[in-house]
């Protein structure tokens, strides 16, 4: 259930990522859902989609961080 728009996206991101945080978790919710499409692949009991999430959050938190309750930009 690759996303093919921001718009598709589950509330949780477009409901708080910036814009640009949710393009990041988009591409990297796709290529991950491509990657682990195998249980060999992945780590533990995880299933294919929580997988995707995980490594697309993962993406999100190498650029933004979480300040005063709210996704902004690392400034690095």
């Amino acid at each position: 259930m690759p996303y093919d728009r921001k718009s598709d996206l589950p509330d949780g991101v477009r409901n708080n990522l910036p814009a640009h945080a949710q393009e990041i978790y988009r591409k990297a919710f796709n290529s991950a859902w491509e990657e682990y499409r195998n249980p060999e692949d992945r780590r533990g009991d995880a299933d294919r989609e929580e997988t995707a999430h995980r490594v697309a959050w993962a993406a999100v938190k190498q650029e933004y961080h979480k300040a005063d309750g709210k996704w902004v930009k690392d400034h690095s």
